[in-house]
């Protein structure tokens, strides 16, 4: 008699077999309860390049992406009439809500009053100071994606620099930037990531990568003295959350300073840490300080801070104003006409003012906290050597018994397959999740019913899938 056990992916502690079938339950499930969505889809498919207006969009484990109707505070409803619980919130974009109402009020009270005309107004000085003093630092630009942002972040480096090369890490998020689109091959040697066309970017010129909390290897690249900024976040979000370790913050501020290169940070994600992000909670002293997605409650904005130094040494290359009374064109590659236009600018103040309180994170907080500590009982219960990092108002749950140290650690920790089956199996009965991992976000709006939603599903999920014999 054959005794051998059902095949375990070592690590993961579910039985591969075990997947399969519940996903595959999952999949037709989902197209029997979403006719509309599939329909829809069906037409973009003969509009869309790639079927959808962004081809991300398609990345949610169904076989077709839901398609939403609309969507309030933390709950969407999609076109086939389905209400969701939404710990997704756009991967971020809508981290405080969708339609937070003091956002759409004052989106609506400034498209009454004109969207754009290229000119300034009273609510950017307004926004320029209220981030001077959230993250203390002295000057302020606008952008229209936290990938601009980091573009004009790394171009004010080079100006300053002389330098050409960035440095980032392995796993990194910092939107669409090419230089950052790069991974380790099975060789161990920079190659362009996987599925991201390199597209004419030289990345041995423009590029040095390292691993994250890997201090020898950040101060080993750094001494080349070609960097001209390192560009990070302050803990990883992209493949998974991967924390810092307790020095290396330290040793990154210290490492770049010595070695000339500048300092960016990117919040874009990690804001959900808290009103001033790590930079604040952390005492991080970025020289340039970048934070896109949410900083609109979803309208398309990004902002992005420098130190007074580098301030200074921008000016010397590029004049803040004209002189001797001749008007100088000094675009240098930053902008685009609808920066900075009176739209964006009302639902930066509103959140701002409003929404990114004390209050509204201590709720997200203590919210997401619940949802991690559920997470973690139920993953005891089950004995599966999976963990949970819970930061701020995000928690991720990811299929390794401790966290990872770097991205090319949790890159193993992941399976999609499996990733799969828990992201459907909680959209199909009212949750969603981010779909590229498993990360999910609690929004002021939320209560600890729509947190015990998820929590009730997720249980459920892991009795299916670590039951006796397979269905």
């Amino acid at each position: 008699m054959d005794t051998a056990l059902p095949p375990v992916r070592p690590g993961i502690g579910v039985e591969e077999a075990r997947i399969d079938a519940l996903l595959r339950q999952e999949r037709e499930r989902y197209a029997a309860s979403h006719p509309r969505s599939a329909e829809l889809h069906a037409r973009g498919r003969r509009a869309f390049l790639y079927g959808t207006p962004l081809h991300w969009m398609q990345l949610w484990p169904g076989d077709f992406p839901v398609y939403m109707a609309e969507a309030s505070g933390a709950r969407l409803r999609d076109v086939d009439g389905h209400d969701y619980v939404d710990l997704c919130l756009g991967d971020s974009g809508s981290m405080f809500g969708h339609s937070h109402p003091a956002i759409a009020a004052a989106v609506a009270a400034q498209a009454a009053r004109g969207v754009t005309a290229m000119l300034p107004s009273e609510t950017g000085l307004w926004v320029a100071e209220e981030l001077q003093r959230r993250f203390a630092l002295p000057y302020w630009q606008l952008a229209t994606s936290a990938t601009d942002a980091n573009r004009f972040a790394i171009r004010l480096a080079r100006m300053v620099t002389g330098r050409d090369k960035v440095l980032v890490f392995q796993g990194n998020y910092h939107g669409s930037v090419d230089e950052t689109q790069v991974e380790f091959g099975p060789d161990g040697r920079m190659q362009p990531r996987t599925n991201v066309h390199p597209n004419g970017m030289d990345h041995q010129r423009t590029t040095r990568l390292v691993e994250f909390n890997d201090i020898d290897a950040l101060e080993r690249e750094l001494a080349h003295g070609d960097v001209a900024c390192v560009l990070t976040e302050p803990l990883m979000t992209n493949v998974g959350m991967v924390p810092s370790t307790p020095e290396y913050h330290v040793a990154l501020r210290a490492a770049t300073r010595r070695h000339g290169a500048l300092l960016i940070i990117d919040e874009t994600h990690t804001i959900s840490t808290g009103p001033g992000g790590c930079t604040r909670a952390w005492n991080l002293e970025p020289d340039i300080f970048v934070l896109g997605k949410a900083i609109a409650g979803g309208i398309p904005c990004a902002v992005y801070g420098v130190t007074a130094d580098l301030a200074r040494r921008v000016w010397e290359v590029k004049p803040p104003v004209a002189q001797g009374g001749e008007r100088r064109f000094i675009h240098s590659g930053f902008g685009g006409t609808l920066v900075g236009n009176q739209l964006s600018l009302a639902a930066v103040r509103a959140t701002l003012e409003q929404v990114m309180t004390e209050a509204n994170y201590a709720h997200m907080t203590e919210l997401a906290g619940r949802l991690a500590r559920h997470v973690e009982a139920e993953v005891a219960r089950h004995r599966l050597p999976w963990h949970v990092t819970h930061i701020g108002a995000r928690a991720e749950y990811m299929f390794t018994a401790r966290p990872p140290r770097n991205g090319s650690q949790a890159k193993l920790g992941r399976h999609g397959a499996l990733e799969s089956l828990m992201h459907l199996y909680l959209l199909n009965r009212g949750v969603l999740i981010t779909p590229f991992h498993n990360m999910v976000l609690v929004c002021p709006q939320a209560t600890a019913d729509d947190v015990d939603r998820h929590n009730r599903v997720f249980s459920e999920c892991l009795d299916a899938l670590c039951a006796e014999g397979l269905q």
